[in-house]
This record gives C-alpha cells, sequence and structure tokens, in this order.
C-alpha cells in the first residue's frame, strides 16, 4: 500500500492530497489508487510465471464499474454470481468468455443469459442445478460449459462463518459424490464438462491450507480422468487475508 503514505502529517494518494479530494467532493468519500490496483494485479498475475492461467477477479469484492474497466483492461476475468453481475461484467467492458458464474442461487433466467453471452464456465453446485442447467441449454439449443464446485473438506483455519471449504459448510457437492456426478453430466446432451472448481473462505492467512485445497482438487481431478472425462481446467478459490497495518498476515509455507 506505499501509494498511499504521509507528507509532513497529510495522508496522500499517490500525488493528491485527501483534503483536496474532500474540499472537492465532499465527505465521506472512497478514494481508490490505479498504481496499487495495478500493482497488486500484477504481482498476482506475475507469481504463476509461465503457468497457463487465467485470474478472475470476484466482483462481490467491489463491482465499481471503474475499477471492473480496470481489471479488464489488465486482462482480467471476472467470477460472478448473478445475472446483474454478468450485465455490470458487460457495461464494463470485460469479456464473458473470461467469466465464471458461481453461487447456489443461478435462476433460469440468469442461466439463460449468461449462455447467450458466451461465458467461460457455470460453477455447478448441486445436482437439482445441474439438471435445471441442462433443460436451459436444451431449450436455447446450446451446450452451457460447466465446472463442479467440489467441497474438499480443509479447514481454512479463518472466521467459521466464512469458512466455505469444510464438510458441514452449505457449499458445493459432497466430496464423495463427484465422481457419479461428473459421470452424470457427460451422459446429458446440453452440458460439456470443463474442470472443477472449489473454494475453501476468505481471509485466509496460511498458504499451507491452499496448497492443501489444491493437492486434494488435483487428485480427485486424476480420479475423475481416470474415468474418462477430461477437465481442461481447475478453478482454485478462496481469499488471502489483507494487511492493514506493518504485519505479517500469510504464512509463507
Amino acid at each position: 500500500m506505499s501509494v498511499f503514505s504521509l507528507r509532513n502529517g497529510e495522508l496522500f494518494a499517490e500525488d493528491v492530497a485527501l483534503s483536496r479530494i474532500g474540499a472537492q467532493f465532499g465527505t465521506p468519500c472512497f478514494v481508490y489508487s490505479r498504481a496499487a490496483l495495478e500493482q497488486a494485479y500484477r504481482g498476482y498475475d506475475q507469481a504463476f510465471g509461465n503457468r497457463p492461467h487465467l485470474i478472475c477477479y470476484a466482483m462481490k469484492a467491489n463491482s465499481n464499474l471503474a475499477i471492473l474497466n480496470l481489471f479488464a483492461r489488465l486482462g482480467s476475468g471476472f467470477d460472478i454470481v448473478s445475472g446483474g453481475e454478468l450485465a455490470r461484467v458487460i457495461a464494463a467492458g470485460g469479456d464473458p468468455g473470461k467469466t465464471v458464474f458461481s453461487g447456489v442461487g443461478k435462476t433460469a433466467a440468469e442461466m439463460a443469459d449468461a449462455i447467450e453471452a458466451g461465458i467461460l464456465c457455470f460453477n455447478v453446485e448441486s445436482a437439482a442445478e445441474l439438471d435445471l442447467l441442462d433443460a436451459v441449454a436444451g431449450a436455447a439449443g446450446k451446450v452451457a460449459p460447466v465446472s463442479f464446485r467440489v467441497n474438499p473438506d480443509v479447514d481454512p483455519r479463518t472466521h467459521p462463518y466464512i469458512s466455505t471449504g469444510l464438510k458441514e459448510s452449505k457449499f458445493g457437492v459432497a466430496w464423495a459424490d463427484a465422481p457419479a456426478l461428473y459421470r452424470r453430466a457427460t451422459a446429458r446432451p446440453n452440458i460439456a464438462v470443463q474442470g472443477i472448481d472449489c473454494h475453501i473462505g476468505s481471509q485466509v492467512t496460511s498458504l499451507s491450507v491452499c496448497v492443501e485445497a489444491a493437492e486434494k482438487v488435483f487428485a480427485l481431478a486424476d480420479r475423475i480422468e481416470a474415468d474418462g472425462i477430461a477437465l481442461a481446467h481447475v478453478d482454485l478459490g478462496g481469499g488471502l487475508g489483507i494487511r492493514y497495518h506493518d504485519e505479517g498476515t500469510v504464512d509463507p509455507k
């Protein structure tokens, strides 16, 4: 967060004094730094090196159109949970073909709009959702690309209300049920299996739990591919803790 600095007791965002912004626009006022956002995105992107990857910004974090447009121009994809968020991706100049549709509350109308827009993938969370998506895609004469969100039963060691990867969490397909559901999906005429997905929670402060989740998901992917079902991608989700002060929040292990 070096782009925010104190100069002679006054807080600046990049080279602009916040007092000047407050005087012009009034307070309270939300101020974002383009340099900080670009720095954070590029640092995350570069950490993958030459490995093929796509970063999908979770729109639930901040759906401001200017911020979405900035990430779109940086090459980011998007993670959405509603038709309204898909509309914001398009309005901000984002690419639906780099957009994944997550969440447990997708409606038939939202599914139809996402199929028409040509999104990258639906992250399906249940057998019932698979059935509905197959019917919606069939009615449109299209094939819907899907991943299944599986529950890896990994403890992210964060607040229980934002832990989503434990077996008692309400999200995702039960680990033991996943292979059979993949086989069921491949038999559906309007479904194209693309990958596998998981999300373990937010404010994760230990990278070791991310590694544990990744290892379990890759092991399950190998088991599914052994059934003759090809997977094009693995979607690993979870939010790292934010450093607000001079403190160590992430375990490098």
